[in-house]
């Protein structure tokens, strides 16, 4: 079996159908919050936020980058995608080490937002060259989040503290996306049995390559018949790691 053979599209279309209703939610809170919803066109302080992305969300993206964008995008974006990753690496060894010497997790949390790497998505005059494809937490900066019990919103809004707002429940959109990557390792043959718990950063879900290597796939034994609905016999392929 292939990648090419694999169809994720059912995938795709069920985590856009989120994207659209996470759009529908932003669109609702800043129409009755006009003057608290700061973002506007030209505005990128989003973009320098750190945040990962489960297996569904990363692979989406990936597809997107290699059909919409030309090679030569695709090339310096990718320089850009190293550079990102291989500073969010050193950031987050920062922040295991706080937290090997017992920093409290909350401490922990504004050390990382105080932390800006730019998206390699950022281009030089400041667009995004995935807009229509960004992830979900690009979609809903600027509104109140709430993470771990607790509300959190971006320095340029007008949402005062103490004061009630809607706010987005994080932790279940995430539970949402985890569900749905979870559902996708289970259509694949894969040896990897938790692969669908993978959280990467925009930048490695830029620069990984999605093959069978990747997704762990596990080819059909040598000689044997197509598995049928009742007989799925397969095997390590290659037997390398």
């Amino acid at each position: 079996m292939t990648t090419e053979a694999l169809d994720f599209t059912p995938f795709f279309e069920k985590y856009e159908k989120i994207a659209a209703d996470m759009d529908a939610v932003f669109q609702k809170i800043q129409t009755d919050y006009p003057e608290e919803v700061s973002c506007r066109k030209g505005c990128c302080d989003c973009c320098y936020a750190l945040f990962d992305l489960t297996l569904i969300e990363a692979m989406y993206i990936n597809a997107k980058f290699q059909e919409v964008l030309s090679e030569q995008e695709q090339t310096e974006i990718s320089e850009r995608a190293d550079a990102a990753d291989r500073a969010i690496h050193k950031i987050k060894r920062r922040v295991y080490k706080s937290r090997q010497q017992g920093t409290d997790t909350e401490e922990v949390l504004q050390e990382v937002g105080r932390e800006k790497v730019r998206c390699p998505l950022l281009t030089p005059d400041d667009h995004c060259a995935l807009y229509a494809w960004r992830p979900l937490t690009c979609r809903l900066y600027g509104l109140p989040l709430s993470i771990g019990g607790e509300v959190h919103t971006c320095a340029k809004t007008g949402f005062l503290p103490g004061e009630k707002y809607p706010a987005v429940f994080l932790d279940k959109l995430q539970n949402r996306l985890l569900e749905l990557s979870h559902d996708l390792t289970a259509s694949i043959p894969t040896r990897f049995s938790k692969l669908g718990e993978v959280l990467v950063p925009l930048s490695m879900a830029l620069l990984n390559e999605y093959n069978e290597e990747y997704l762990g796939i596990i080819k059909p034994k040598e000689g044997a018949k197509p598995a049928g609905k009742n007989d799925t016999e397969w095997v390590i392929g290659s037997g390398e790691d």
